[in-house]
């Protein structure tokens, strides 16, 4: 009766194992729409929110998809909602754009402590979009704390590149994200 109950024990610690690996895989197209934005799936390419309209024309539908786009630290991640409102984003937005840049809100919310030094999803996605821009993050996050005004006025009369110079913290020099 013992090595049945002990061989039992074993066949559902190993049942176990195997569903909690199954239900830890991230896929993007099998995500709701509500957990897609800011997610990356288990093979490290991040998830897109997409919107398309339907065939009978009554509306706009949402799907999840899988980006080119992969992030090596994060694979298998679902962004947390302290996260999300900490980085001030929404994760109904369908497809990211270097826009945000340009609400000083949105770079107040993205350098704040609670975003910047606990969210490296988001953060290292920001990161990207703004060397993309021309503009190094952590100089930009370091000039909003000092004076956001004059980030803002930087970045806008930059057009998102600054010329590099010696006291320019917006030069054409991305490095790699500090995450």
């Amino acid at each position: 009766m013992a090595s049945s109950m002990k061989s039992c024990l074993i066949m559902f610690f190993a049942c176990s194992l195997f569903i909690q690996a199954a239900l830890a895989e991230v896929i993007c197209e099998d995500l709701p729409e509500n957990l897609c934005a800011f997610a990356v799936a288990s093979s490290g390419k991040r998830c897109v929110l997409e919107n398309f309209k339907n065939e009978d024309a009554s509306g706009t539908e949402y799907t999840c998809s899988t980006s080119e786009v992969v992030v090596e630290k994060l694979a298998g991640h679902l962004e947390s909602d302290q996260c999300v409102a900490a980085c001030g984003v929404d994760r109904r937005f369908v497809g990211i754009s270097s826009d945000a840049f340009m609400a000083p809100e949105f770079i107040s919310s993205l350098c704040s402590p609670p975003c910047y030094q606990n969210c490296p999803n988001i953060v290292d996605l920001y990161f990207d979009l703004a060397a993309g821009e021309g503009v190094f993050l952590p100089l930009l996050c370091e000039k909003q704390k000092s004076n956001p005004h004059r980030a803002m006025l930087e970045l806008l009369s930059s057009g998102g590149a600054a010329p590099a110079t010696a006291d320019d913290s917006f030069g054409p020099a991305p490095a790699p994200s500090p995450f």
